[in-house]
């Protein structure tokens, strides 16, 4: 079932909103070359609980950590390590969920590490310009097919392709609600976006093939051809004339 929120409700998701922003500014700043990912969850952790939040992810159906951190290939899920060491020229999407006063933020950002690649700085620029595309006309009445359509078409003029086995949400109390967002679709398809709905938009794009393989952890997915993907999130708000950001 989709849920309008009221404009209380909305001002509550901005303060989680405004959460989510802060810890992925804030491994934006630490993230580096030596790093584990577990001391990239460890930061995301400290943070939220020093704000009187919590962290959505943290045993949400069982996922043992605060962040989603998925290095080159993982298109999105990966289980933060002490294992995984943060090399050169790799690139990281931390995706992060913060509950506050009762209401869910969402969002993910890929950072670029070291000497990166042509390839892989393109792949992050567009997979960014990917989600502002999508909310370039979005408003209250729009079809929601228009998101999937504005995603694909860019990513796909640039060469690249769209994960379909995995898609955007609604947000709200729960961290995943109706309606499901596709990043790929018809413009002009599907239910009509009103006023007071909240969701999350996430390009998930790789740089070859758009099949993906689940692994054997029950949560990591990686590219079938094991070349590199990004993924950009935020958590909007459709008004009467667009889209407010609440992650950004």
């Amino acid at each position: 079932m989709i849920t309008i929120k009221t404009d209380a409700e909305i001002a509550l998701m901005r303060e989680s909103g405004r959460l989510t922003k802060n810890v992925l500014d804030l491994i934006g700043r630490e993230i580096r070359v030596g790093m584990s990912t577990k001391d990239l969850d460890q930061i995301a952790y400290d943070y939220i609980k020093s704000c009187g939040a919590t962290p959505s992810f943290l045993g949400y159906s069982g996922f043992p950590a605060s962040i989603c951190a998925s290095i080159d290939d993982m298109v999105v899920h990966g289980i933060p390590s002490d294992d995984e060491i943060i090399k050169d020229g790799q690139i990281v999407s931390i995706d992060v969920g913060v509950e506050y006063n009762g209401w869910q933020g969402d969002a993910a950002r890929t950072f670029m590490v070291g000497n990166v690649s042509a390839e892989k700085r393109k792949l992050v620029k567009v997979t960014e310009e990917c989600f502002f595309r999508a909310i370039e006309r979005l408003k209250d009445g729009t079809p929601l097919g228009d998101i999937g359509y504005a995603v694909q078409s860019h990513a796909e003029a640039n060469g690249f392709s769209v994960v379909r086995a995995l898609v955007g949400h609604g947000i709200g109390k729960e961290m995943h609600e109706d309606p499901s967002v596709p990043n790929y679709g018809k413009k002009g398809t599907g239910i009509r976006l009103k006023k007071g709905m909240a969701i999350a938009i996430e390009p998930m794009i790789n740089a070859g093939v758009f099949q993906v393989d689940f692994m054997s952890d029950g949560w990591g997915v990686r590219t079938r051809d094991r070349r590199p993907s990004a993924h950009y999130e935020n958590t909007v708000v459709i008004t009467d004339s667009g889209v407010e950001i609440l992650t950004l």
